[in-house]
């Protein structure tokens, strides 16, 4: 019996094919339209539907490119199963390279929506209704906020057992086991029935190798997972596990200047760093409240008190591999 096509946006996409459709958003006050791009690979053979997204915070730009590889390496013709990709969720955002939609509102708090709310309402409505609403399993695409970097790593609860073999499967050097947010495109998902694990790596208006390198090839081992592809590449690493995170905060007010790497173990009391002023000849030294390892750090040069310098995961078990968990490429030279 032959597969059924896939539908979506008044579009059918039949088995064997990609097809690319525009979900109508909003009318720009210019009389042009703003829609949302989503682009289906519909398998021949049966398996589960998995959606990508990225760009629901308007500046993360990595998992746009994660996802367009992704679709380079994928084909309808050996897919099992379907994949919806939205590269793309805050499109006036990413136009503009805004964290946020034009009425200021963070879209990753306004699931599920709503058909006549706000328009961050209406986008995640439009979401939920036409791509998170048809799939199984969804892999939602972020990076750090606010000039800070992350370590690639994946967000998700970790207590549910399917949800936790499809992280490992991801291979990101660290999993945490994940509150949900009230609002957020993981907690309407899993309230829709659907697993989603979320993926941050990099930082916000950057394109770095390393986060995307992570990213484009723990989304292909998810999708070996769950058998929609034959196979993927081997991960470098067995991920590390966290329950717990925290950052550590300056007591200070100056100039940043970082003595760790993402990636790095740290020990409680570990010197990660000081905070300098224009005059000051020492300055204020920025220690490990606890042992793990850093996830997240402050890219801004100059902080005050109270601001965050590094994210420290607590470790369950011991990485594979001691010492830094990723190395960023080599910078280039002149």
């Amino acid at each position: 019996m032959a597969r059924e096509s896939f539908a979506i946006g008044g579009l059918r996409v039949r088995p064997g094919q990609a097809k690319s459709v525009d979900l109508p958003i909003a009318r720009l006050v210019t009389g042009g339209d703003v829609s949302l791009p989503v682009r289906v690979v519909h398998g021949i053979e049966p398996g589960p539907a998995v959606w990508l997204d990225a760009a629901v915070h308007g500046d993360e730009v990595v998992g746009v490119e994660v996802i367009r590889q992704v679709l380079a390496s994928v084909s309808p013709r050996t897919l099992r199963g379907t994949l919806v990709a939205v590269p793309v969720v805050n499109v006036l955002g990413f136009m503009t390279g805004d964290r946020y939609l034009p009425d200021r509102r963070d879209l990753n708090r306004s699931f599920p929506g709503s058909a006549r709310g706000s328009l961050a309402s209406r986008i995640a409505h439009l979401l939920m209704t036409e791509v998170v609403g048809r799939c199984d399993v969804g892999i939602d695409l972020h990076t750090g906020s606010d000039r800070r970097d992350n370590l690639p790593q994946i967000r998700a609860d970790l207590d549910d057992p399917e949800t936790r073999r499809l992280a490992e499967a991801f291979g990101a050097p660290v999993m945490l086991h994940a509150r949900l947010r009230d609002g957020s495109l993981r907690q309407a998902a899993r309230d829709a029935g659907a697993i989603a694990l979320l993926y941050e790596g990099g930082e916000a208006l950057r394109l770095e190798e390393a986060p995307i390198v992570a990213g484009v090839a723990g989304v292909l081992r998810v999708l070996a997972a769950l058998g929609m592809l034959d196979d993927a590449p081997a991960p470098e690493v067995a991920s590390a596990t966290s329950r717990s995170s925290g950052w550590v905060r300056s007591r200070g007010e100056g100039i940043l200047h970082l003595e760790v790497a993402l990636g790095d173990q740290v020990v409680a009391g570990q010197r990660l760093g000081r905070v300098a002023d224009a005059f000051s000849t020492r300055g204020r030294l920025v220690r490990a409240d606890r042992a793990g390892l850093v996830i997240g750090l402050a890219r801004a040069p100059i902080v005050h008190a109270g601001d965050a310098v590094a994210h420290i995961a607590e470790l369950l078990d011991e990485p594979a591999a001691p010492g830094r968990l990723l190395r960023r490429p080599p910078e280039p030279t002149c």
